[in-house]
Order: C-alpha cells, then structure tokens, then sequence
C-alpha cells in the first residue's frame, strides 16, 4: 500500500532514531545489553514522571557517597568502646572489622556490578532466589522466594534505615552539646524527656530531606565538599596524635591481646569497629543511577575498604600513642573522645579551642553520613514499590528531578520521630536484624546465584570465591552470637521478619 509523504517521512525518521548513521553490530549488541540488563519498569505514577533515573554517579561520586556514609561520626564515638573491650590490642578489633568488610565487600562488589539496578539488597535477593530464573512465569499462587526476601527487605528497612539516620543525627547533637552545653537542658514530659539535642538532630534530618529534594545533582556537587570534611577531621586526629607520641605508650600496643574471656572480648570490638566500616556498598543502592556500574561499583567498594581500613587503624594508633588509656576510658560525662585528645595534646587554652574546633568538624562528618545514609535507604522502597512488590506510593520520582520523592519524605519523616527517643538499645539491635534479614541471606545468595544462574553476566569475579563469602558469614555469625543480648536482638529481627510474612501473605492474597 502506497503510503503520502508525511507518512513517509515519518517511518523514515523513526528508522532513523533507532538506526543512527554510525550504527554497526558493536554499536547494537552494546544497545541490546543495556537494553536487556536495565530494563524499564512500568510505572503506576502520574505519565508525566520521569520512567528511569538517570546514571549521573561517577567513581569519584560514588567513592565520595561511600566514604560519607561510613566514616561519619561513628568512630569518634565508638573507639572508646573498641578499647574498652581490647585495650592497648585494640588494633586487632580494627583490624578484623577491615578483613571481614573486605569479604563482604567482594560480595557487594559481583553483586552489584552484576545486577546494577536501584536498591541494592532489594534488587539482589529479588534476582537470586526468584522461583524462574529462566524469567519464565510462575505458576498462580506458587510462593516465589525472591518476592517474599526482597518484600521482607524493604519492610523492614522502614524501621531500621531511619533509626540508622537517626543515630547519626543525634551523634551530631551530642557532639554540638560539648560546644553549646544548653542543650543538654529538657522538658520533662510525664517519663518522656524531650532535650535540646533531640530537637537539633530532629532539625538535622529535616534539614537533609530539604537539602535530597533538591536532586541527585545537588547532592553529588555537595558532595565532594563533605567528603574533603569527613576527610579533613580524621585527618586532623591521626596528625594530632602522631604529632604527640609517647613511647610507652606506643610500645604497649606492640604486644597481642591476651587474658581471659578474649574470644568475647574479640567478638564485641569487632562488632563496633564492624558497624563503623558498614557504608562500603551505598553505592549498590544507587546501581541504577551509575554511570559504568560493571567498573565503577566493584571500585568504588573495594577503594572505600582500603582507605577507611588505613584511616582506622592510624586513627587507632595515634589516638593510644597519645593519651593514656585511663583519659580514654574516663573522659568525663559530657567530653566526648576526640575533645580528649585535643586537650591532652595541646593544653591549657589552646587545648579548650582544638577540643571545640574538632567537635565542629566532627559534626560535618556526621551530617556528611546522614546525607548519604537517607540518600541510599530511600531507592529501596522505591526499587520494591516499581515492581509491585511493595505499596505503590512508593514507586513515585519527582516530576522535575526524578528521585524517589515519596520513599525520600516517609523514612526522612520517621528518622526525625526517631530522633526524640533513647536509641542505644535499638542500634545495637540493628546489627542483629541486618545479619539475619540481609547479610546472611547476601552471602549465601551469591554462591546460589553462580549456581542458579551460571550464563548471568558478571563484570567483577569474587577474589578467592568461594572463601570471601564464606568467611563473611561465619564471622557475622560469630558477631551475632557470640556477645551477651543476642537473644534480645534475634527476637526484633523475628518479629520483624514475621510482621512483613503476614504482610506479604495478604498482598499475595489480594493480587
């Protein structure tokens, strides 16, 4: 049939598009990879929202992201602890934490150059344990494993992604009561005190959720300003310490830990110095907005290991080769560590203005984590909701800079509730739930998915496979079970884990 020219022309130009001049087979099989291996999920949202996010993330931004999310305020407040449990050994608690971050590292690194897709966790444990993995259809009302992990994911994310910001809001506030001691003061609310702090870091979270709305764009040239600040700080502690050795006190971390109850006390430093070293992945989370995320993410991981691994442990070293371990151990209620160091190094009034000038910039590295940490938790509800495999709302980006608005405005609104309660039991419960609802089923699911899915394309091959995730697991095993709590900390993670079954169960039903 013969067809008028505006017909003509208009075929024409849609050849057109999909066959540029330059087109060769290299040039389409690269189209049909992409094509294959991100594919456009269908959108409940308004026709006007963007359909994809848009790979904007570099190695540089993503080591940046990474490095904010880890470093953060957290080994300012917790060495304390570490040497608490190891004493002058605490190198070793530091040490261990660096080598099972490395293991785990290795997994997150195949993972998510493998399936470089919004999420993270969520998009893995949906891919590995699939009732198909040929993508044939299941069968009606069949329980589809991957569906139900990766629901169960993103449900309990809801609780434990905002007290994970909120902990780093209220280190923040912490650190800003040593320089303004106001807001230590409160209002007594029958048993419920509400303090000064607890309003900053509120106000901390709002002010990042402002600060997200802006775009990704925003975020990333903000970025590299609060990494050169979480840098910066640990930086001036580790130059302040090497600056103030003192032989005794180098000599006394020369010796190997030893005495009794030493595997308990090996397994509660690693624990901390192991919480401190999680960040390493966030840039998985943000696998669907990576530029060359076969290259960058495994990179991105592993550098991020490397550096904090090196920082730590000098960290580490400066800090107990100078101040004795009694000032450490004792610092006063309201002195937090790092002001330790800054008055016993300098003194006098010198020693009062490090002690506040370092507080200030740990409090940019704190806000720096908080940034990262609600940037990366909020494309995982996102990522469940696109699929149907979470409540729909979720699924929606913003109109204009297409990220997830609504998951970025209900875990920032819950992490600013979270801000006015005592979380210090809480935290210590979310090592618990993340080993039993993430890690575990992490480590287990990459070797299920070399078996599963053998043909699955994999820029990045595990070192050593399959020793990596199997040491990552038996360590993460030791961690959960081998302090005191962990009975208190396994029931959270069952309740949790039996609240999103029964929920998944009646979505099921419904569908």
């Amino acid at each position: 049939m013969l067809r008028g020219r505006g017909e003509s022309e208009r075929v024409a130009n849609t050849f057109a598009v999909y066959n540029p001049p330059d087109c060769c087979p290299k040039y389409a099989a690269r189209i049909l990879s992409e094509s294959m291996q991100q594919p456009t999920p269908p959108t409940a949202g308004d026709p006007a929202e963007p359909i994809e996010l848009a790979r904007r993330v570099t190695l540089p931004g993503a080591v940046s992201l990474n490095l904010m999310n880890m470093i953060g305020v957290g080994p300012f407040i917790t060495l304390p602890l570490v040497v608490a449990a190891l004493g002058p050994g605490a190198w070793l608690g530091w040490l261990l934490g660096a080598l099972l971050a490395g293991c785990d590292g290795l997994v997150w690194a195949e993972l998510g150059a493998a399936l470089p897709r919004a999420g993270g966790s969520y998009a893995f444990l949906r891919e590995i344990y699939k009732r198909q993995p040929d993508g044939s259809p299941r069968p009606a009302r069949a329980w589809d494993w991957g569906r139900f992990l990766s629901f169960l994911y993103a449900w309990q994310l809801l609780f434990t992604a905002p007290l994970s910001v909120a902990s780093g809001a209220l280190g923040l506030s912490q650190y800003a009561s040593f320089v303004l001691p106001g807001l230590r003061s409160g209002l007594l609310f029958g048993s419920f005190t509400v303090r000064g702090t607890n309003v900053l870091a509120g106000s901390v979270c709002v002010l990042v959720v402002v600060l997200l709305y802006r775009g990704l764009g925003a975020v990333l040239r903000t970025a590299a300003f609060l990494t050169l600040g979480v840098l910066g700080t640990l930086l001036v502690v580790i130059a302040a310490g090497l600056t103030h050795l003192r032989a005794p006190l180098i000599a006394a971390q020369l010796h190997w830990p030893h005495g009794p109850g030493l595997p308990e006390a090996i397994g509660a430093a690693t624990l901390v110095s192991t919480y401190d070293y999680w960040g390493y992945y966030n840039v998985c989370f943000l696998g669907g907005e990576v530029r060359d995320p076969g290259r960058t993410i495994p990179r991105a991981v592993l550098l991020s290991i490397a550096l904090v691994a090196t920082l730590y442990l000098l960290m580490n070293f400066a800090v107990l080769g100078a101040v004795p371990l009694a000032s450490l151990l004792t610092p006063g209620r309201d002195t937090p560590m790092a002001a330790v160091l800054m008055r016993t190094v300098f003194g006098g009034s010198w020693g009062h203005v490090a002690s506040v000038a370092i507080a200030v910039l740990i409090m940019l590295t704190a806000f720096a984590s908080v940034v990262a940490l609600l940037l990366g938790y909020s494309r995982a509800p996102f990522a469940a909701a696109r699929e149907g495999n979470f409540f729909a709302p979720f699924g929606r980006l913003h109109p204009r800079h297409g990220f997830p608005s609504v998951a970025l405005l209900v875990l920032g609104a819950i992490a600013t509730a979270c801000c006015f309660f005592d979380l210090r039991t809480v935290i210590t419960s979310l090592v618990a739930v993340r080993i039993v609802l993430q890690y575990g089923l992490q480590q287990v699911g990459v070797m299920v998915l070399r078996v599963r899915q053998p043909q699955l394309v994999r820029p990045f091959h595990i070192w050593l496979y399959p020793l990596p995730p199997v040491l990552a697991l038996l360590g993460f095993l030791f961690l959960l079970f081998a302090r005191k709590g962990a009975g208190r900390e396994l029931l959270l993670a069952a309740v949790l884990g039996a609240s999103g079954a029964l929920l998944f169960a009646w979505r099921e039903g419904k569908a």
